[in-house]
C-alpha cells in the first residue's frame, strides 16, 4: 500500500486565485461585500461547501508572496483568506490585531458576497493561521485580544514570532513564559523553522529568535497541540519561490534559507491540511501517518511533538 503523503501534493480541486479589494463590491451592491482590507482569495472552482482559513501575514510582507501555499491549501479542499494587513507597521501590532478581527467579522456576511455562487464556505468549520508575526497576531485573535463574532475551530502558528530577541516581546505580549498558561478553547499547531534562529550574516538577527518564536508557544500550549520543526529550513522558505520587489528581494537577504523553498512550502502546506482533517472533519490519518512515519514528509523533521 502507497504511504499516505498526499497531503504533501497537490490536491485534487482546481484553485481559483483573486484578489478583493477595499470597495469591490463584487456581484452585489450593499456594503458587507467591502471588506476592511484587501483580501487574496485561494478557493475551490468545483461546487460545494468548504472550511475557511483566515491566514495572517508576516511583518512587512505582502500576502501576495503566500499565493503557492494558499493554492497548496485551497486543493485539498478548503477556501484560504489573506488579508493585507498594513503596508508598514512599526513594533506594536495593536492595530494588526484589531484588523485581523475586522476581517474575521466581515467573513460572517461578506465572503459568500465575493465567492462564486456555487463556491459555499463553511464558516463552522473556520482555521486561523499565521506567519511570523501573524502568527503572534492569530494567537492574539484566538485570545480573545480583539472580540470577534466568528468563533474559530483550529488554530495554526507557522513559525510564529513574538520578538525581536530572547524576552523582548512586540506588544502587546502574548508569551508569559509559564508553560501551559495559553488557555485556547480550540487545536493549535505550531510549524517552526530549524533555521529560524540562526543569523543570516552579521547585519540582520535571527528572523525567529529562540525564546520568542515557535518553541516557547508551544510550551505554553495545552492539550491538543502539536509541533514541527522543519531541521534545514529557513522562517521564509514556506513563501513563493518568486517574490518581487525590495520586500520580496529582503525575505532571501534577511533570514537563513534552506537550499529550496518548494519542500518547505509543500511540508507546511500539507501538515496543516493534515491538521485541519484531523480536528475539523475527525480524519486523523495523515496526521497520525507524518507522527509515525516522518520521512513521508518532504523535509526533515528535528522535532514532532504532541500535547494529548
Amino acid at each position: 500500500m502507497a504511504k499516505p503523503s498526499h497531503v504533501f501534493e497537490q490536491g485534487n480541486h482546481s484553485v481559483k486565485l483573486f484578489n478583493v479589494e477595499v470597495g469591490d463590491s463584487g456581484s452585489r451592491s450593499d456594503s458587507s461585500s467591502t471588506p476592511p482590507k484587501p483580501l487574496l482569495i485561494a478557493a475551490p472552482t468545483e461546487e460545494g461547501d468548504y472550511p475557511v482559513v483566515l491566514f495572517l501575514h508576516g511583518y512587512l510582507l505582502f500576502n501576495s508572496f503566500y499565493s503557492q501555499l494558499f493554492q497548496h491549501v485551497a486543493s485539498h479542499g478548503f477556501i484560504v483568506i489573506g488579508p493585507q494587513l498594513y503596508s508598514a507597521s512599526g513594533a506594536d501590532c495593536s492595530e494588526e490585531i484589531k484588523s485581523g478581527g475586522a476581517v474575521a467579522d466581515w467573513l460572517i456576511h461578506g465572503l459568500v458576497r465575493v465567492l462564486p455562487p456555487h463556491i459555499r464556505p463553511n464558516l463552522s468549520k473556520s482555521s486561523l493561521a499565521g506567519h511570523s508575526r501573524g502568527g503572534k497576531v492569530a494567537f492574539a485573535l484566538a485570545l480573545g485580544y480583539a472580540k470577534t463574532k466568528l468563533k474559530f475551530a483550529a488554530l495554526m502558528g507557522i513559525d510564529p514570532v513574538d520578538g525581536m530577541d530572547i524576552g523582548k516581546q512586540t506588544p502587546p505580549p502574548i508569551l508569559s513564559y509559564v508553560p501551559g498558561s495559553l488557555k485556547l478553547e480550540m487545536p493549535v499547531m505550531l510549524v517552526g523553522s530549524g533555521l529560524g534562529e540562526v543569523k543570516k550574516n552579521l547585519f540582520f538577527p535571527p528572523c525567529a529568535p529562540k525564546g520568542v518564536s515557535h518553541q516557547q508557544f508551544f510550551d505554553e500550549c495545552c492539550s491538543p497541540s502539536c509541533h514541527f520543526v522543519a531541521k534545514d529550513y529557513g522562517h521564509t522558505d514556506m513563501l513563493d519561490d518568486d517574490t518581487k520587489g525590495i520586500r520580496g528581494k529582503a525575505t532571501y537577504c534577511a533570514c537563513k534559507n534552506g537550499k529550496a523553498r518548494k519542500p518547505m512550502r509543500e511540508f507546511v502546506g500539507g501538515i496543516m491540511v493534515a491538521f485541519m482533517e484531523a480536528y475539523l472533519e475527525g480524519d486523523s490519518q495523515y496526521l497520525v501517518a507524518v507522527k509515525d512515519d516522518p520521512e513521508i514528509a518532504p523535509v526533515e523533521l528535528s522535532t514532532i511533538a504532541f500535547h494529548e
